[in-house]
Protein backbone atom coordinates (compact mmCIF):
# COMPACT_ATOMS: atom_id res chain seq x y z
CA UNK A 1 0.00 0.00 0.00
CA UNK A 2 1.01 3.59 -0.35
CA UNK A 3 3.45 5.84 2.09
CA UNK A 4 2.09 8.72 3.08
CA UNK A 5 4.55 11.17 4.92
CA UNK A 6 3.63 13.23 8.02
CA UNK A 7 3.95 16.31 5.71
CA UNK A 8 1.22 15.06 3.70
CA UNK A 9 -0.97 13.38 6.75
CA UNK A 10 -0.52 16.61 8.34
CA UNK A 11 -1.91 18.64 5.25
CA UNK A 12 -4.94 16.26 5.34
CA UNK A 13 -5.98 16.68 8.47
CA UNK A 14 -5.34 20.40 8.20
CA UNK A 15 -7.96 20.38 5.22
CA UNK A 16 -10.52 17.94 6.42
CA UNK A 17 -11.01 20.14 9.35
CA UNK A 18 -11.30 22.45 7.56
CA UNK A 19 -13.50 21.53 4.71
CA UNK A 20 -16.23 19.77 7.84
CA UNK A 21 -15.76 16.70 6.79
CA UNK A 22 -15.84 14.11 9.57
CA UNK A 23 -15.98 10.23 8.59
CA UNK A 24 -14.39 10.77 6.02
CA UNK A 25 -11.13 10.02 4.71
CA UNK A 26 -8.23 10.46 2.36
CA UNK A 27 -8.57 8.72 -0.84
CA UNK A 28 -5.83 7.67 -3.35
CA UNK A 29 -6.21 6.55 -6.44
CA UNK A 30 -5.32 5.88 -10.30
CA UNK A 31 -7.57 6.69 -13.19
CA UNK A 32 -6.73 6.33 -17.09
CA UNK A 33 -5.86 9.80 -18.41
CA UNK A 34 -3.47 12.33 -18.89
CA UNK A 35 -0.38 12.69 -21.01
CA UNK A 36 1.54 9.76 -20.12
CA UNK A 37 -1.26 7.39 -19.66
CA UNK A 38 -2.45 7.34 -16.39
CA UNK A 39 -2.83 9.61 -13.70
CA UNK A 40 -3.67 9.68 -9.62
CA UNK A 41 -6.73 11.17 -8.42
CA UNK A 42 -6.38 12.29 -4.49
CA UNK A 43 -9.80 13.55 -2.62
CA UNK A 44 -11.80 13.36 0.35
CA UNK A 45 -14.31 10.13 0.45
CA UNK A 46 -16.24 7.77 2.88
CA UNK A 47 -14.75 4.12 2.91
CA UNK A 48 -16.48 2.16 0.14
CA UNK A 49 -16.32 -1.53 0.44
CA UNK A 50 -13.14 -3.28 -0.69
CA UNK A 51 -10.96 -0.10 0.52
CA UNK A 52 -7.65 -0.97 1.62
CA UNK A 53 -8.19 1.30 4.55
CA UNK A 54 -5.21 2.03 6.42
CA UNK A 55 -5.60 4.71 9.59
CA UNK A 56 -2.40 7.09 10.29
CA UNK A 57 -2.82 9.78 12.90
CA UNK A 58 -6.75 9.87 12.75
CA UNK A 59 -6.96 10.12 9.04
CA UNK A 60 -7.72 7.31 7.22
CA UNK A 61 -6.07 6.76 4.12
CA UNK A 62 -8.57 4.60 1.26
CA UNK A 63 -7.16 3.06 -2.15
CA UNK A 64 -9.56 0.52 -4.03
CA UNK A 65 -7.71 -2.52 -4.89
CA UNK A 66 -7.57 -1.53 -8.64
CA UNK A 67 -5.41 1.63 -7.63
CA UNK A 68 -3.71 -0.44 -4.75
CA UNK A 69 -1.64 -2.43 -7.68
CA UNK A 70 -0.69 0.64 -9.12
CA UNK A 71 0.58 2.19 -5.76
CA UNK A 72 2.83 -0.27 -4.10
CA UNK A 73 5.42 1.26 -2.71
CA UNK A 74 4.53 4.81 -4.04
CA UNK A 75 5.22 7.48 -1.32
CA UNK A 76 2.77 10.97 -1.07
CA UNK A 77 3.95 14.11 0.44
CA UNK A 78 2.98 17.71 0.98
CA UNK A 79 5.32 19.79 -0.11
CA UNK A 80 5.73 23.51 0.42
CA UNK A 81 8.59 25.86 -0.67
CA UNK A 82 9.73 27.79 -3.34
CA UNK A 83 8.99 25.24 -6.66
CA UNK A 84 5.55 25.03 -5.25
CA UNK A 85 3.15 23.73 -2.66
CA UNK A 86 0.92 20.64 -3.20
CA UNK A 87 0.64 17.35 -3.03
CA UNK A 88 3.47 14.88 -4.68
CA UNK A 89 3.34 11.02 -5.41
CA UNK A 90 6.65 9.25 -5.83
CA UNK A 91 6.40 5.81 -7.91
CA UNK A 92 8.61 3.91 -8.54
CA UNK A 93 6.98 1.96 -10.54
CA UNK A 94 6.33 5.05 -13.15
CA UNK A 95 8.40 4.08 -16.06
CA UNK A 96 7.35 7.39 -17.75
CA UNK A 97 6.25 10.76 -16.59
CA UNK A 98 4.62 14.00 -18.02
CA UNK A 99 6.57 17.26 -16.69
CA UNK A 100 3.91 18.14 -14.13
CA UNK A 101 4.16 15.29 -12.44
CA UNK A 102 0.51 13.83 -12.36
CA UNK A 103 0.66 11.57 -14.83
CA UNK A 104 2.65 8.57 -15.45
CA UNK A 105 2.73 4.75 -17.17
CA UNK A 106 4.20 1.73 -16.32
Amino acid sequence: MITVTQNAISEAKRLLEKQGKPGFGLRVGVQGGGCSGLSYKLGFDQERPGDHVREIEGVKVLVDPKSDLYLEATMLDFVDGLEGRGFKFSNPQAKKTCGCGESFSV
